[in-house]
């Protein structure tokens, strides 16, 4: 073997090297790199643009896994230690009540967080933060219901609503805590009283989601409708006109002013008890929790701000402030059980 052999045998050696170190260098990067994990029900757009924004704040890259709230419970109960979910985030205190129930989440102690969300709008224990709020409210035809006949949610089982009001099914987690609410403030004989009048009044058999409600409104299949704030803001703003003339048809009013206020739910977030990225997750807590994607998740979502220092959308404005029930919202879980015994007995599909 000659020396120029030798010479390009060994640049070819040492090319091989280099190219090698090189991508053990960039894999080990890739391996490095940040990351926090969300497993979550919400499926908005809102919700992806923030968490683009937080990346590019911070350099760390936030993974998504969508599914039901049920079916993610039930994903992290298997996965156990092995999960790679960091942060648990759902629609409705009911959930968040059961994932701590069920051990999945852990305590955090964090001044932002209790800075940034208030005390009924988080758990006792700091296991889950409130991100949004929505009121369940009233929901009424314009041109057949004079506001000034609406009142209180217990109202609605008086006969002259017979045959008037629409709801979705009790298998609904919006209404299992409503229900619960009801439980909380007026104890299990009067809640079960109110939903055995309601099911009596009820225009038919509950079907659909929310927004189905107020287009039933509207279709003149009953009246009133139970619902949700930001799906009447959603109808308004929607891309298919026949949607917005539904909401443009409907008004929204805020029962038990005068008694125990309207009942209020969230949607929330917590941390999984075997988070592998523990810090990032609170980073992405406290920037969700902050001002400025508390004010994105009100102008695009028309959700309340859980952050009482951040302004309601200008559409919800228009509704008016109004009174909350005066309970935290552990209570919906504590009682969601007891909600679904009375549904059934009273029938209400």
């Amino acid at each position: 073997m000659n020396f120029h052999t030798i010479k390009k045998l060994s640049f070819l050696f040492f090319s091989i090297l280099t190219i090698f170190l090189l991508a053990s260098c960039q894999l080990g990067q890739k391996d490095t790199k940040e990351v926090v994990n969300i497993y979550t029900d919400r499926h908005y757009d809102t919700d992806q643009e923030l968490y683009d924004i937080f990346t590019k704040k911070t350099d760390i890259k936030v993974n998504v896994v969508k599914a039901s709230a049920d079916e993610l419970i039930n994903k992290l109960e298997l996965e156990g230690e092995d999960t790679e979910a960091d942060i648990f985030i759902v629609a409705d205190a009911g959930r968040l009540f059961r994932a701590k129930d069920k051990g999945l989440l852990q305590a955090i102690e964090n001044d932002v967080l209790e800075n940034n969300i208030p005390n009924n709008l988080q758990d006792e224990d700091n296991n889950w933060f409130g991100l949004t709020v929505r009121a369940r409210v009233l929901v009424y035809a314009k041109d057949r219901v004079d506001e000034e006949d609406l009142s209180t949610y217990e109202d609605l089982t008086n006969e002259k609503w017979q045959g008037k009001i629409l709801v979705r099914s009790s298998e609904n987690i919006y209404n299992q805590s409503l229900l619960a609410s009801f439980i909380a403030i007026s104890g299990e004989e009067a809640a079960k009283d109110w939903a055995q009048g309601l099911v009596n009044n009820m225009a038919r058999t509950p079907e659909g989601s929310d927004r189905d409600q107020a287009k039933a409104v509207v279709a003149g299949i009953g009246d009133v409708a139970i619902m949700n704030t930001y799906y009447v803001g959603k109808l308004i703003n929607s891309p298919d006109p026949e949607e917005v003339s539904v909401g443009e048809k409907v008004s929204v009013f805020f029962p038990n002013q005068d008694t125990t206020g309207t009942h209020i739910n969230v949607s929330g977030a917590g941390v999984t008890k075997h988070s592998k990225n523990k810090d990032n997750a609170i980073k992405l807590l406290e920037y969700l929790s902050g001002e400025d994607a508390q004010s994105q998740y009100a102008e695009a979502n028309y959700e309340y701000p859980a952050n009482p220092n951040v302004e309601a959308a200008d559409l919800l404005k228009l509704w008016g402030e109004f009174k909350t029930q005066d309970i935290n919202l552990v209570k919906l879980g504590e009682f969601n059980q007891k909600a679904v015994e009375i549904f059934n007995q009273v029938n209400w599909k």
